[in-house]
């Protein structure tokens, strides 16, 4: 639209998707290999601790923006979209969210840089973001117990980490390629 273009000011355009995870000391069992004939014991856990990982992804090109919280708020949302403003100063930023009542609020602080653009309300499969959470529950979180919160973060900042490192990898699986027939 114009007021996107009047905003962007000659920059380029970033378009990203936002959302967060929470990950947490209840386990998360799934099936995984045994040799045959043997049954495999997967240890569980509800334990109700959790941490928050934020994610902003642009899917075209992998680029993959995160923090971890240790909750959901508008005060974190600010943060964090003024820390991935911040990484993409150059740009212009159209970020794309659900509707939580953390991303409306009144009092939420929009980088200069940034516009939001809000999915539809119940949409989660728009949201390439979800992926994410996908992949790091099943490459990093099944099928482990964890001691305690600190043992979440350090596995959860281990896999933001080697994701952020590797474009390929989260473009692959966050890259939606659209059939029309």
């Amino acid at each position: 639209s114009e007021e996107i273009r009047l905003q962007a000011r000659g920059r380029v355009v970033r378009l990203m998707f936002q959302d967060e995870g929470r990950f947490g000391r209840i386990s998360d069992p799934r099936r995984c290999w045994a040799p045959d004939g043997v049954r495999p014991e997967v240890p569980v856990q509800i334990v109700r601790e959790y941490i928050y990982a934020f994610a902003a992804v642009s899917p075209h090109d992998g680029m993959l923006d995160t923090l971890i919280f240790p909750e959901v708020s508008t005060e974190t949302m600010s943060f964090f979209l003024a820390e991935v403003a911040s990484r993409h100063s150059d740009e212009f930023i159209l970020m794309v969210m659900d509707q939580a009542g953390w991303h409306c609020s009144k009092n939420l602080e929009i980088p200069e840089n940034m516009r939001l653009v809000w999915l539809p309300p119940y949409s989660p499969q728009c949201n390439p973001a979800e992926h994410i959470w996908d992949e790091l529950r099943e490459k990093w979180f099944s099928n482990r117990l964890f001691r305690n919160l600190d043992g979440v973060e350090t596995t959860l900042i281990e896999a933001l980490d080697s994701l952020e490192n590797d474009k390929g990898k989260v473009q692959s699986f966050t890259g939606f390629d659209w059939i029309i027939s």
